[in-house]
């Protein structure tokens, strides 16, 4: 079964606010077994024009646990938490 990966661009205009989020989200991370790949960190463009803000990387064991972790209570409480706080773009990506 391939596994799946949520990938975020995160612009964050809360900070303190945003700190919630991270606790709840992390909640449901653990609930449907997401390993973290990349939450945060430097991040330098070394091909194109994009320029992501903050990355999060998370890789599921397969895409339906990352679908269900997408549409989770765990993660709803999150993403209420995450209003005002951030703008989100997030993608879900099949893995091999």
């Amino acid at each position: 079964m391939p596994s799946a990966y949520i990938i975020a661009n995160v612009s964050v205009t809360n900070p303190a606010q945003y700190e919630e989020y991270k606790k709840l989200s992390t909640v449901a991370m653990q609930t449907y077994d997401a390993q973290v790949c990349v939450r945060g960190g430097a991040i330098e463009v070394i091909e194109g024009d994009w320029h992501p803000e903050r990355l999060v990387i998370l890789k599921f064991p397969s895409i339906e646990k990352a679908r269900l972790f997408e549409a989770s209570p765990e993660y709803a409480s999150a993403r209420s938490a995450r209003q005002g706080a951030a703008v989100m773009r997030m993608l879900l990506v099949e893995g091999v």
